[in-house]
């Protein structure tokens, strides 16, 4: 009897063994199975990558092209056709020489019709405003109205001639004579009064006579 009792509380306890091992496993499969879960619901930070299309090469000409003459002579261009390395040290009035190049879009060429970048143009030392009143133009003023001696001055501004090279900047205001009267020139206005002058001074020596 005792002998038979004894495998039937061994197999008790390994029915016990089983037992606990086998709800273990299913904890353990159920918080795995919560975490995979959780995973799946919160798949956490999410990076977002931001597509930058490629910028179009710009097509568009330069404003300062429309003056520049293509294939010309690089030491006869505009200056808003060229870049030049200037110095303002050199001493006013004498000749001197600037390194230059060609502004983008802009095709030239040297003595031998070749294609050229980089050259330099032979100039004289002195600034926009002193250049001499044939090198660049003015604005008018027709509003200036006198006769009075000494000549009225009026505020202008001017503009260097494209194909003239100078130190500065190539518009500068400058105070010129007023040279309308009564909307005629200053030289018309001077010579039609010396006329009329003229006129009254003969009627009057033949009237004396």
């Amino acid at each position: 009897m005792a002998g038979g009792v004894r495998p039937l509380r061994g197999l008790r306890a390994l029915c016990r063994v089983l037992l606990f091992l086998s709800q273990f496993c299913i904890l353990s499969g159920g918080e795995q199975s919560q975490a995979l879960a959780q995973s799946v619901k919160d798949p956490g930070p999410t990076r977002t990558f931001t597509v930058v299309p490629r910028a179009a090469e710009s097509t568009e000409i330069p404003p300062y092209v429309m003056k520049c003459p293509s294939n010309g002579l690089c030491s006869r261009l505009p200056a808003d056709c060229i870049d030049c390395t200037t110095n303002f040290s050199c001493i006013y009035g004498k000749p001197v020489t600037f390194d230059c190049a060609v502004k983008p879009s802009v095709t030239c060429v040297d003595q031998d019709f070749k294609s050229q970048k980089n050259f330099i143009i032979n100039m004289t030392c002195r600034f926009c405003w002193q250049l001499p009143e044939t090198d660049y133009e003015c604005t008018n003023s027709t509003s200036c109205m006198t006769v009075s001696c000494p000549r009225q001055r009026y505020p202008a501004n001017c503009t260097v001639r494209d194909h003239v090279h100078c130190l500065g900047n190539r518009t500068f205001p400058k105070m010129l004579y007023c040279n309308w009267t009564g909307g005629y020139k200053w030289s018309t206005a001077l010579a039609l009064s010396l006329q009329v002058q003229v006129g009254v001074h003969v009627q009057l020596t033949v009237g004396l006579h």
